[in-house]
């Protein structure tokens, strides 16, 4: 038997008699999930660039404030606390999905979209804080890169929240269509990536300046 009869032979026992060679595409899901791992995939390498553009210029502040003099402990724990227990109701919301529980699904992601929105109402906060008192994104190269890795970051969450708004809607308008659980299951992803990068900027910018 040559190499080519081999690989359109179907393994014995196989269900599908169709050889290898002529059964089509993938499933929607398995594609549709592995596009959405690389765009997660793409999301980490661009934060990971600001993470090492923040490491080398942490030291540059221009004869300006450092982090131990701007960052707002109190601050700072309880936006971790929201965003980690944001990650907590979200996988809840998750479960609730799977069992195709509308109200627990809506509750959950409520839940879930308040803790996310009291995150960024208290970064919006330190950042207005920051720039009142002079510390801009223009002050320094160590603010530059402090701006454009946290914001980046609230971004993230902004339209994570704004995600979760219209997957509500379109369970409320379609339900829980094939279409729609993959869309939930995705932002739901998402939002966990969201609270992996955190950790690394809880760790990397805040507990680095040397409480």
């Amino acid at each position: 038997m040559s190499l080519a009869d081999d690989l359109t032979t179907p393994v014995e026992g196989d269900e599908d008699k169709t050889p290898y060679s002529e059964r089509g595409p993938a499933p929607v899901d398995v594609v549709a999930g592995f596009g959405f791992w690389l765009f997660l995939l793409s999301d980490i390498v661009m934060f990971s660039a600001f993470f090492a553009a923040y490491a080398v210029l942490v030291d540059h502040t221009a004869g300006g404030p450092d982090g131990l003099k701007l960052f707002n402990r109190t601050y700072v724990l309880i936006e971790t606390m929201c965003l980690l227990l944001s990650s907590f109701t979200c996988g809840l919301c998750s479960l609730a999905i799977e069992r195709r529980d509308a109200r627990g699904t809506y509750l959950w992601a409520a839940a879930t979209v308040l803790l996310g929105a009291t995150f960024l109402g208290l970064e919006l906060s330190e950042f207005s804080r920051m720039i009142a008192d002079g510390a801009g994104p223009t002050r320094s190269a160590f603010l530059s890169a402090f701006f454009t890795l946290v914001g980046t970051h609230g971004l993230h969450v902004t339209l994570g929240l704004l995600w979760f708004v219209s997957m509500m809607a379109q369970v409320a308008t379609l339900g829980f269509r094939p279409i729609v659980v993959r869309r939930l299951l995705c932002l739901t992803l998402f939002w966990h990536a969201l609270d992996i990068v955190w950790i690394g900027v809880f760790t990397i910018v805040y507990l680095g300046a040397r409480w």
